[in-house]
């Protein structure tokens, strides 16, 4: 495998965007999703797009320290990631947007499922599941935040470095 300045460039915001996970941070405002959403959009290879987001998690959180029910976080990234695809060959504000909001609702609605079938937090009913996502809305709202900012850094960012870089737009990833 013949690696770029590209693939470089990519790389390195990725983790640099990944160390938002290690400093002190709100509850789930944290660059994941993005990185998953980027990582599909400018990475050629499906593969590395898929891989990347998910190393970053597990390598933060064995810093971190790893927790019941990461199946359905790795899952989720798993989806985010396929949400991203639709970037692949055209990314505008608004898919970015739009791929953003969505990857949030997929985490919402995986990752509290997980919560509420793999736990006795709450009752094992459809009034207990309801009862779970009502209890998320507000880590909800910080994962939104943090995606919609982290995916405008990642894709600002890089829009910039490409334009400040023309051999970027042509090199393979």
């Amino acid at each position: 495998m013949k690696l770029n300045g590209r693939f470089f460039a990519i790389t390195a915001m990725i983790i640099l965007a990944a160390l938002s996970r290690l400093i002190p941070h709100v509850p789930n405002f944290t660059a994941i999703s993005a990185i998953a959403l980027f990582g599909a959009a400018y990475y050629d290879k499906k593969i590395t797009a898929f891989l990347v987001p998910i190393t970053i998690l597990f390598v933060t959180d064995a810093i971190l320290g790893f927790y019941p029910g990461m199946e359905w976080v790795y899952g989720n990234f798993i989806l985010v990631t396929l949400i991203g695809f639709m970037l692949h060959k055209k990314t505008t504000i608004s898919l970015v947007i739009i791929a953003s909001l969505l990857s949030s609702l997929c985490f919402y609605l995986v990752t509290d499922f997980g919560t509420w079938i793999g736990t006795n937090l709450y009752p094992h009913t459809f009034n207990g599941l309801i009862e779970c996502y009502v209890a998320a809305i507000p880590f909800t709202r910080y994962e939104v935040l943090g995606t919609l900012f982290y995916s405008a850094v990642l894709f600002g960012c890089y829009s910039l470095v490409q334009k400040m870089v023309p051999a970027l737009n042509t090199s393979r990833a």
